[in-house]
């Protein structure tokens, strides 16, 4: 026994002790992982080759291992808490560098850019025009809170039941303000390409039994529109079941709102699912698309890392994607502090992908990831490290006492 081997135990103890004791304080902190100190025995290299006769001479730090394994999830009021369930980190760029985080605590800084508490920016996908995402390379994700452009209606899809005991209408010629002269309309919002709205109003009148004629007007004085000049767009015909026996699909044009979108505008209108039964004249279903512009009200993200836009007009837009970085050795990253890691030899490469491709894990928004420290392990854990610590401590009493019977021969 020597002075270097207790040494060389208090120095070990005094390490775990930090290490347990760097786990306690971040019991709290979001996306912590916890860490456990590894140590090895330590042999004088003279005496190697004497297998039978080698005495230790103490111990050493061997690494400090980091559990990555997920923490439990708590939920939140924020859209953009987001936690990662399964292997991955946030890729994220520190004025240019990038690093990488399991705390997915984030905001919008005043340009729309993601970033978190640290002002790191959260990297990602940006869809394309047509809505596609550009997995060529990550960047930034910023959400843009322009108005969602408008999209004008080109289909009224629509399904009614038209009564089947209904008279035909004693008013000839038909004229939409004249109600003797139709059985049934029903108005429908329409939106030009500028997101001007109007209105287009479909008038069924009953031919005979079986047959409808179809007819249609836009705007507030409800002009007849369509390819003649009484805006009639067509026939509809039904069997003795009731169903339609004939298409359902009818295309006309109205004029242009006032606001300066295209002169004329094609419409169609899908009355699949009619029906002729006996009982009230009613609408089944009524879906046009299209619609005006419209101002962001939420955010959420999706499993895949989509940011997704509700805005006030209804739409939904894909704002940009999130993307994941795997690692064939986490342990490898250095811990920056902050939550953050950096990529070194001994990690290898980052491996950034979508959320949910093959060994990445998904996200859940609104959600945030707890540290993965078991308090009670902990505890127990820093009691056997105080321990360690006075047995060492112990050693080196015996050392000092045996100095001293020697020195007194």
């Amino acid at each position: 026994m020597s002075y270097q081997t207790g040494l060389s135990g208090l120095d070990a103890a005094s390490t775990d002790l930090d290490v347990i004791g760097n786990n306690i304080a971040n019991a709290n902190t979001v996306g912590f992982k916890g860490s456990t100190a590894q140590f090895a025995d330590m042999y004088a290299n003279a005496i190697v080759s004497a297998v039978n006769n080698q005495v230790g001479i103490g111990t050493h730090l061997s690494t400090v291992e980091q559990n990555f394994a997920n923490g439990t999830f708590t939920k939140s009021e924020r859209p953009l808490d987001i936690a990662i369930n399964g292997n991955g980190f946030f890729q994220l760029s520190n004025n240019g560098a990038l690093v990488y985080s399991r705390n997915g605590v984030f905001h919008l800084d005043k340009t729309g850019a993601i970033e978190n508490a640290e002002g790191q920016q959260l990297m990602g996908y940006t869809p394309s025009a047509n809505g596609a995402m550009n997995t060529g390379t990550t960047g930034p994700i910023r959400i843009s809170t322009a108005d969602a452009p408008p999209v004008a209606t080109s289909t009224i899809a629509a399904s009614f039941n038209l009564d089947a005991q209904a008279a035909i209408p004693s008013g000839s010629p038909f004229n939409p303000s004249d109600p003797t002269t139709f059985n049934y309309s029903q108005q429908v919002p329409v939106y030009d390409s500028l997101g001007g709205n109007q209105s287009v109003t479909v008038y069924f009148v009953k031919n005979a039994t079986g047959s409808y004629e179809v007819y249609a007007a836009s705007g507030a004085s409800s002009t007849p529109a369509g390819p003649s000049a009484t805006g009639d767009l067509g026939a509809i015909t039904f069997g003795n079941s009731g169903q339609l026996t004939s298409s359902g699909k009818l295309a006309f044009t109205i004029p242009n709102g006032a606001d300066g979108g295209a002169t004329t505008q094609a419409l169609s209108l899908d009355l699949t699912g009619t029906t002729q039964y006996g009982g009230k004249n009613a609408v089944l279903s009524l879906q046009p698309d299209g619609y005006g512009s419209g101002q962001l009200t939420s955010i959420t993200v999706g499993d895949d890392g989509v940011l997704t836009g509700s805005y006030s007009n209804g739409a939904t837009l894909a704002l940009g994607q999130i993307a994941l970085a795997t690692f064939a050795n986490p342990n490898g990253l250095v811990n920056l502090g902050n939550n953050l890691y950096a990529q070194t030899t001994e990690s290898g490469v980052a491996q950034i992908d979508a959320p949910g491709s093959p060994n990445h894990g998904v996200l859940q928004g609104g959600e945030t990831e707890d540290s993965n420290v078991d308090l009670t392990s902990e505890l127990v854990n820093l009691i056997t490290a105080q321990r360690d610590y006075q047995a060492n401590a112990q050693t080196i009493k015996t050392q000092q006492a045996v100095d001293q019977a020697l020195l007194g021969l």
